[in-house]
């Protein structure tokens, strides 16, 4: 399979001016959700997710107007439907960056002092996250894959991640 580049991009402010007027709770779940999937298959280290317990997160999409609020509680991410006043770690960067970054096109560092990642809060827990990210080892194909694409006729349309 091909590599691609995602190219550093920033949607129309009107995108964001509409995504700030939308209920921002299913950005909660939905980040929530893929926390908890990764969490399950073993992609975030255990000893750094004791860390984030109690601990309470914003993610912010700049260019779309979304963002996501999300607490660590009982080994499970939780979505809070209601943001909290002064989170303890921010995360904002516009889609592109947060997508170069899930594909491992830039690390966060790279992003970080290139001005396309804000990080503000609790400085240790930044640094704990990061490295976090910086860990995740992406299993080569995606779980459950091959059996689907065999059922659809055995050809070999899989994405790779990283």
């Amino acid at each position: 399979m091909s590599q691609f580049t995602i190219p550093t991009f920033q949607l129309p402010a009107l995108v964001a001016r509409i995504g700030q007027r939308l209920p921002q709770w299913p950005h909660s779940l939905a980040l929530c959700g893929a926390l908890n999937g990764a969490r399950r298959l073993g992609l975030l280290a255990e000893d750094s997710l004791s860390v984030l317990e109690g601990k309470t997160f914003r993610v912010v999409v700049t260019d779309t107007g979304g963002s996501a609020n999300f607490t660590y509680q009982g080994g499970w991410f939780k979505p809070l439907l209601h943001a909290p006043e002064t989170p303890d770690l921010t995360f904002q960067a516009a889609l592109a960056a947060y997508l170069q970054l899930l594909t491992r096109q830039e690390d966060p560092d790279t992003l970080f002092f290139n001005r396309q990642l804000s990080i503000e809060g609790d400085t240790e827990l930044g640094l704990v996250v990061k490295n976090m990210l910086d860990a995740i080892e992406w299993p080569p194909r995606l779980p459950g894959l091959d059996g689907l694409l065999a059922r659809l006729g055995g050809r070999d349309h899989s994405p790779t991640l990283g």
